[in-house]
């Protein structure tokens, strides 16, 4: 029922996104998709002429920076690495007001001329609303981070028409794994997010193309080739997107609510010269595909869009970086195609079959996701008869990739943070087991006792959190602190006959999270302790039904204090144990 609700709300947002997307385009262009309009004038301001582009960004980057610095700065940049690193580390915990403004500020972004696609922000939409359900519903964190994929899945997937698409990002690049109960609950939000937007936005695939088909078997030699020369393409711009930002981050010494308005000016100057890069381009990427460019105009453009999405990213711009890998993918592609069905026509098939496969090698290359870039690019143009050919490019593109550079798209956001999902806690220290640190339960509350009475026992208490037994003695959550607190602050609680009707207990504020077991390793409690409000939490029996202990941050603590030495035996933590030394 959690992943049908949070597929609901996933496909009514990024419906909701994709009509903002064109009604901040309108506005602000007069035109449905201004990088098909050339150089032409904004009807609703003739006498500007094409210059217009030049003030677009700066004024709706007025808008969008005080609004995503005030509200939520993590809805700057294009989005995903930020869900990711919410997953892996945080829980699945995102912020509820994070799809609001992710909305708007992208919209504003991508409407404004920024060369930015939409399946950053869509994700970052969905997946904070599956964590706002999940954490509404009071799921424990595993089930949380499984809500929180769900939502990105469905955004995906109400989009761009394709439901498989969604599943497989999700799995591939959110959740970064494959399990059964995961898997199925990520097809049911995929798959009602998808009738959602077919409803809205009608069945047909997102981007119409012409049939393409093999001519001759050595062209598979010359798809793994391209797949080479996109996996190059993609890691040059993900080098380039974070060199950009780094200069852009250097330059700038105002406030940061005003860098996305003065970094317009730049962006608007970009525009004028090459209007195909304004928003996300995808009529002039399937002018690309149908062969209505020459062999140097695609390589303007792909450079172009290079420069445009590092650009709008550098100064504080919000949006996506997967459609303008396709976007090169296909001008990269289409030249290919172009140049090696000059030289040997009778065995070579039309530049567009090469622009399609560029697009799945660039991505592959730059998002090192093989499975994604073959199942989305399939779902995205419908196109079956060069299914073989894409999956050689790609996968030779994300070997390549993976050889010669140790980060993807995604990830080196992170690692510039210091955060590298893929390497576990080595310290010896935390493979120590929860029970031989942990100390006596505290004395537990009763579910059924007043908010008042069980904010003062909290008060008294060293723990920042308390146990919650139900009538029959079993353990009902935690009732944190924080919890109570804004529990008494909240001035629309019911008051009166409507209080004594739904009156606020410790069971009604308590908390499930993640179980703490006697035989669970101390990085895995130490994760979980980080992630979670209060000083402390109960440990429960490796069968989880009865309190065993109490684990803090400070029994956690002085098991790291304490130096790891090769072959010693660690000593239990207990609660009388000798303090430590004086500083």
């Amino acid at each position: 029922m959690l992943a049908l609700a949070a597929g609901c709300g996933a496909g009514l947002g990024a419906i909701v996104f994709r009509l903002l997307i064109e009604a901040f385009t309108h506005l602000f262009t007069g035109h449905d998709d201004y990088s098909a309009a050339g150089h032409a004038a904004n009807p609703h301001l003739p006498w500007l002429g094409p210059f217009f582009v030049l003030a677009v960004p700066v004024v709706a980057g007025l808008v969008y920076g005080p609004l995503v610095h005030r509200f939520a700065p993590e809805a700057r940049g294009h989005g995903v690495p930020e869900v990711m690193v919410a997953v892996a580390q945080r829980g699945g915990r995102i912020g509820a007001q994070v799809a609001l403004v992710k909305s708007l500020a992208s919209a504003l972004t991508i409407g404004s001329g920024g060369s930015v696609g939409r399946e950053g922000p869509i994700v970052q939409i969905g997946a904070a609303l599956g964590s706002t359900l999940g954490r509404v519903a009071r799921v424990a964190e595993s089930r949380l981070r499984i809500l929180v994929a769900c939502g990105a899945a469905g955004g995906i997937a109400a989009t761009f028409n394709a439901p498989l698409a969604g599943v497989f990002f999700a799995m591939e690049l959110i959740l970064r794994d494959y399990t059964v109960e995961s898997f199925g609950v990520v097809v049911l939000a995929s798959v009602t997010a998808s009738v959602i937007g077919r409803a809205a936005f009608g069945s047909a695939s997102f981007m119409s193309l012409p049939d393409f088909h093999m001519n001759h078997p050595v062209e598979y030699l010359l798809f793994a080739v391209l797949g080479l020369v996109g996996a190059l393409v993609g890691m040059g711009f993900t080098r380039v997107l974070y060199a950009v930002e780094d200069v852009c981050d250097r330059v700038w010494r105002g406030p940061e609510w005003l860098r996305p308005a003065v970094g317009g000016v730049l962006l608007g100057g970009l525009l004028l010269v090459v209007p195909q890069m304004y928003g996300v381009g995808y009529p002039v990427l399937e002018n690309a595909v149908d062969g209505k460019y020459v062999i140097g105009f695609l390589l303007v453009l792909l450079v172009a869009k290079i420069a445009a999405t590092s650009l709008t990213i550098g100064i504080g711009g919000s949006g996506g970086v997967f459609a303008p890998s396709l976007f090169m993918g296909a001008m990269l592609g289409s030249a290919f195609g172009a140049a090696v069905h000059q030289l040997a026509p009778s065995v070579t098939s039309s530049p567009g079959a090469y622009g399609l496969v560029g697009m799945g090698a660039v991505f592959a290359g730059a998002a090192r996701a093989p499975i994604t870039a073959v199942v989305i690019l399939f779902e995205l143009t419908g196109e079956y008869s060069i299914i073989l050919p894409m999956m050689t490019a790609i996968v030779v593109a994300a070997l390549v990739s993976r050889h010669l550079s140790p980060g993807t798209i995604y990830t080196t956001k992170l690692r510039r943070r210091g955060v590298d999902l893929d390497t576990p806690p080595v310290d010896a220290r935390l493979t120590r087991h929860v029970d031989s640190v942990m100390q006596p339960v505290p004395e537990p509350l009763s579910g059924a006792l007043p908010l008042e009475a069980a904010s003062r026992l909290l008060i008294l208490s060293e723990h920042g959190a308390l146990p919650v037994l139900d009538d029959h003695g079993a353990y009902q959550g935690v009732i944190t602190a924080r919890a109570a607190a804004e529990a008494l602050a909240d001035t629309e609680s019911p008051t009166g006959a409507d209080a004594a009707h739904h009156p606020r207990t410790a069971g009604t504020l308590a908390q499930l999270p993640t179980p703490l077991t006697t035989g669970m390793q101390l990085a895995d409690a130490l994760h979980v302790l980080t992630t979670t409000d209060g000083t402390g939490l109960p440990v429960l029996d490796d069968e989880r039904t009865l309190l065993a202990g109490w684990v803090t941050h400070q029994a956690v603590l002085r098991v790291l204090h304490t130096p790891a030495k090769v072959g010693a035996t660690a000593k239990p933590f207990t609660a009388d144990a000798d303090p430590l030394p004086a500083p």
